[in-house]
């Protein structure tokens, strides 16, 4: 399939665009996660009506780029030293760093007490906190998806692969063969906001695209979502 490419401007905004001819009746304009922007044409088009139906629809292509970058991990500069606070399930806790003979994280009244083995640095700091959020997250995440999938039930879909990892611009994903992807960091999330996550992706099983279809299952199945959403971008940042 050979891609093209183009660009309109909308306000101080560019589009750039990708687009190929198909064998379809109707001209499809997508935005994918990652803000880019394909466009799958019907045979014949020209490139000149690609450009016109692209800058008509330019609008709603910068909400809908809007939208999947609250999913960007906004995550600020740490140094990991004694004092600082670190997020855990929506919740801040202080850093109080210690030299013992062997590592360890743990979480008491209100404190991460980090013991590191030999000489402290932020690194080994990090390297600690980073292992303990990943056990941590592998646990929770499960247990979210645990508790969102019955609603998802009678959709007669099948449930997705739960992996974790570290996602650089992208609280979770759903991929085409049906794999679950939440970020890592999200663990720093409250319990309503990684259920949020978890659901919006999971309303992909029914509706891949962010059209009517998929705001009407994401409303039914949480009403509130709005204000988790809301949630999420005020405590991550």
């Amino acid at each position: 399939m050979r891609l093209s490419h183009g660009v309109v401007s909308y306000g101080r905004e560019k589009i750039e665009f990708s687009f190929c001819h198909v064998d379809r009746k109707t001209l499809e304009i997508a935005v994918h996660p990652n803000q880019t922007v394909v466009v799958k044409a019907p045979l014949g088009v020209e490139s000149a009506e690609v450009q016109r139906r692209v800058a008509k629809r330019a609008r709603w292509i910068i909400k809908q780029r809007n939208y999947f970058r609250q999913f960007e991990p906004r995550t600020p500069a740490r140094c990991y030293v004694g004092g600082e606070t670190h997020l855990y399930l929506g919740k801040r806790y202080r850093l109080k760093i210690s030299s013992e003979n062997q590592d360890s994280v743990k979480l008491l009244k209100g404190y991460f007490e980090i013991q590191v083995k030999g000489r402290v640095t932020s690194d080994k700091v990090k390297c600690l906190l980073d292992g303990w959020y990943a056990k941590k997250a592998s646990s929770k995440f499960r247990e979210s998806l645990d508790y969102c999938w019955p609603r998802f039930k009678k959709l007669s879909v099948v449930q997705p692969r739960l992996q974790i990892k570290r996602l650089k611009k992208r609280w979770g994903s759903l991929s085409g063969r049906g794999t679950l992807t939440l970020n890592t960091d999200l663990i720093r999330a409250s319990k309503g906001c990684i259920n949020y996550v978890i659901t919006h992706e999971l309303c992909h099983l029914q509706s891949k695209v962010h059209g009517p279809k998929f705001y009407k299952t994401l409303e039914r199945i949480m009403p509130d979502w709005k204000k988790r959403k809301q949630k999420l971008e005020l405590t991550l940042v």
